[in-house]
């Protein structure tokens, strides 16, 4: 079997795409409708754990840059399960969500949501490119320093 154009690019960039995290509350990780694909927000959990922490306190930018990235990759992850395996059938990521969990000068939280944005671009050329909003907050779940949701357009 060929590998496909997504997964090849991830396999270039040396991404492995996790096993996508069951939801810790009473939601399910992704809804279709349509040809929209709704991910449930993804904590930056990777290999050595959830990220946590406070940006601007614990945390600078460059480490929630960093934070969200990670979160895009397991959004992208999410993808996969919810289109049987073919990211390819990806047309568009058309919004990100960031939220960043942050002091109350903290004013950086669009360099943090790049992470996931930047991510996003490399991936998926210029159907990456999206809406988005970046929003700060004072806690997330389970002392998460980023949480990012997406909404995808599919074939």
């Amino acid at each position: 079997m060929d590998i496909s154009r997504i997964d090849a690019r991830l396999r270039d960039l040396g991404i492995t795409l996790p096993t996508p995290t069951a939801p810790v509350a009473n939601y399910v990780p992704f809804v279709v409708s349509g040809n929209l694909l709704f991910v449930s927000g993804q904590l930056p959990m990777g290999p050595s754990g959830l990220v946590k922490g406070k940006l601007g306190a614990e945390l600078d930018a460059a480490a929630g840059n960093a934070a969200a990235r990670l979160c895009a990759i397991n959004l992208i992850a999410q993808a996969r399960a919810a289109l049987d395996d073919d990211l390819d059938r990806v047309r568009r990521v058309v919004k990100l969500v960031a939220f960043v969990c942050c002091t109350d000068g903290f004013v950086d939280q669009p360099k943090v949501a790049n992470g996931a944005s930047d991510l996003f671009v490399e991936v998926f050329g210029d159907a990456g490119r999206h809406a988005r909003s970046a929003v700060g907050t004072n806690a997330l779940p389970l002392g998460a320093a980023v949480e990012v949701e997406a909404i995808f357009e599919f074939e």
